[in-house]
């Protein structure tokens, strides 16, 4: 597919680190150590990027010595096999996720920063994490939870959690969380597949000033979880006027953490279960995603200190629930010696400028947030810097899904000139980025900075050959550490080749289009299962979120192609517009125009229809292919999950547009 003209000011150079910003960042340490040590020399960043991918062996060694990762056993081989899947990696070491977070610990800065809607914000030093995590740890001991053992949260994004899933690491234990604003069904659809021995549970949280009992959430969660031998209940801001609820098997937080212990790590085999993560679950059944220790070590020591810079006595603050892999990374930002802050509620309550007021009282050094999140502060005439200095403010990151060029020029000129704004592409799937940022690297409107080291990204055309300067799969051609080991329950590993390997036989193929320029930056087309295919011409969905969402007047949008089984091409185009505003043919006409002019004039919609809302999943992303599902006549209860969505009466528009569509000659 050959990439369409750029919208206007596509690509513009917006920010380059100084000489002096370079030669401080983690990477630049890094590249001089790899010098001295294995004697690799590389000019810039693309050049030690393909040595990366060349020399895969040699480089993720290179980690483990660098950051001088606590483990035992050889590193040799570093791969005791090759072929995706099926990868083994350093198949001789032993180590413990929680045992390299605690190395860290340091009295000069807290580990933790924390702050919710319903309490004052507090820190959280090295000395009180550490500690309650062994109390913690040990009475799970006691309880007979041990290696390979299942976990299950559903928390906030609370200390708590933290703690709770350190815990659970330092003794081998399988850590699985979902977040209390997702509905029994959801959280049922994973925790089944899994058996967990123990649940986490919140009764109640608080979100956009309001407080949200779960304790009937949670009954029904016990009432279809025989495996749960115990649960542990963190109070809410409901208990004080309650009490406790009355589960089976209830124990309290203060209780278990109450008895103080020594530390203790198992050292666990390189591939040893840490987590389980899960797809969306809109359309079926989560893929049950298991990651390992030695992965996720290796893996966000590589991306947070190397590729995000975050470096002893930094800050980081990404939103994001406990259900979204941004938390899962958010923790790893702990192997740096920086400090997490937790943000546990809605970043625009009391108002709009609350995060952004936190944010420069609390100094924060890296924001990471959705996309839709700076969309949305840019259409609300946001302007942070009016907020505040924001002077430890140095990087945001952006993820979920393509930034467009209007947000990137918004936030230089609304948040800070002196800005690193790093759009970032990965997934739950290697609970990290593919295609993300690094220090040493200008930025441009509307593309991502690189591919991560190590990531051996590229964009395939239909015959599996890489291409340059056009839209393609985007596919990983060598193994990775942080590649899911296997998917919970999967006989014979089918449902994790069927995944990505049936494309393209030994090749990841992740389902994104993409597509790399020549100065190696790249940009992200959307989902190629949701690709709109008009008249032999096919273009990502995110061609045409950019140039629509440009417009002032539209908040959102999404896009469908109901061509079908010989159907002619039927694409309507959905928008939801700024408060108070109306469709109008003039509105019409110049959405249609602007997408004929800036993206294609094939890719014109036939119908440009308002909307309430876009149907959204509980991470933020668009519901492209439910909604094209849905409109082509399936039945709703088939297409999504309403406990899997953030705004489940969304879909009430596209089933009455879906019920017009089929009695329409």
């Amino acid at each position: 597919m050959q990439a369409d003209p750029h919208p206007d000011g596509y690509g513009q150079l917006l920010w380059t680190p100084s000489a002096e910003q370079v030669a401080a960042s983690r990477l630049a340490h890094y590249q001089a150590w790899l010098a001295e040590h294995q004697g690799v020399r590389t000019t810039d960043y693309h050049g030690l990027w393909r040595w990366s991918v060349n020399h895969i062996e040699d480089f993720w060694a290179s980690i483990w010595r660098y950051f001088d990762v606590v483990g035992e056993g050889p590193l040799t081989p570093v791969l005791g096999q090759r072929e995706m899947p099926g990868a083994t990696w350093f198949p001789n070491t032993r180590l413990n996720y929680a045992e390299n977070i605690f190395r860290q610990a340091s009295t000069e800065r807290p580990a933790l920063l924390a702050r919710s809607e319903d309490a004052p914000w507090r820190e959280v030093s090295w000395a009180e994490l550490e500690r309650d995590t062994a109390a913690l740890a040990a009475r799970l001991r006691a309880l007979g939870v041990g290696p390979g053992d299942r976990v299950a949260s559903y928390m906030p994004n609370r200390t708590e959690t933290v703690v709770a899933f350190l815990a659970c690491a330092s003794i081998g234990a399988i850590w699985s969380s979902c977040a209390p604003d997702m509905g029994p069904t959801v959280v049922l659809d994973r925790l089944r597949q899994i058996e967990p021995t123990l649940l986490f549970a919140t009764d109640s949280y608080s979100y956009n000033g309001k407080r949200h009992d779960r304790v009937p959430q949670v009954d029904e969660l016990l009432a279809a979880l025989p495996s749960v031998r115990h649960v542990v209940q963190v109070p809410g801001p409901l208990q004080a006027q309650r009490g406790a609820p009355a589960w089976r098997d209830r124990l309290a937080w203060a209780d278990c953490i109450a008895t103080p212990a020594p530390p203790r790590y198992e050292r666990l085999p390189f591939d040893h279960p840490l987590w389980i993560v899960y797809s969306s679950g809109t359309t079926g059944l989560p893929k049950a995603m298991v990651h390992s220790h030695g992965g996720i070590v290796l893996t966000h020591l590589k991306t947070c200190a190397l590729q995000h810079d975050l470096r002893p006595g930094d800050r980081l603050l990404f939103l994001g629930s406990t259900g979204w892999i941004v938390w899962n990374f958010q923790v790893g930002a702990l192997f740096t010696g920086a400090s997490i802050v937790l943000y546990d509620g809605n970043p625009n309550w009391p108002d709009p400028g609350a995060l952004w007021r936190f944010i420069d009282e609390r100094q924060v050094s890296l924001l990471g947030c959705g996309a839709a999140y700076l969309i949305a502060a840019k259409k609300d005439g946001l302007r942070p810097r009016d907020i505040g200095p924001l002077k430890h403010l140095r990087a945001i990151n952006v993820t979920g899904s393509p930034l467009p060029v209007d947000a990137y020029h918004w936030a230089y000129e609304a948040i800070k000139p002196d800005l690193w704004l790093a759009s970032i592409s990965g997934g739950t799937d290697i609970a990290s980025g593919f295609v993300a940022c690094a220090p040493s690297l200008p930025v441009h409107a509307g593309e991502i900075q690189c591919a991560e080291l190590g990531v051996a990204a590229h964009a395939f055309n239909d015959a599996g050959q890489p291409v340059v300067d056009e839209v393609g799969e985007l596919v990983i051609t060598q193994p990775m550490p942080s590649m899911p080991v296997r998917f919970w329950n999967d006989a014979d590993d089918r449902r994790y080749r069927e995944s990505y390997f049936e494309t393209f036989p030994g090749v990841w193929r992740h389902g994104d289009w993409i597509r790399f320029t020549p100065r190696h930056t790249s940009v992200i087309y959307g989902r190629s299962d949701s690709t709109i295919n008009r008249f032999g011409i096919r273009m990502g969905t995110a061609e045409i979120y950019r140039v629509v969402e440009e417009l002032p007047e539209v908040r959102d949008s999404l896009v469908v192609d109901l061509e079908y089984l010989g159907r002619p091409s039927f694409m309507p185009l959905f928008v939801v517009l700024q408060p108070g505003l109306t469709l109008d043919d003039a509105l019409r006409q110049r959405i249609t125009e602007q997408i004929r002019r800036k993206a294609s004039s094939r890719h014109v919609p036939n119908e440009v229809v308002q909307v309430d809302d876009i149907p959204r999943t509980l991470s933020g992303k668009k519901m492209e292919v439910p909604v094209r599902k849905l409109l082509l006549g399936a039945a709703p209860d088939k297409v999504a999950s309403p406990d899997a969505m953030q705004n489940p009466a969304s879909l009430d528009f596209f089933v009455a547009y879906a019920n017009r569509l089929e009695h329409t000659p």
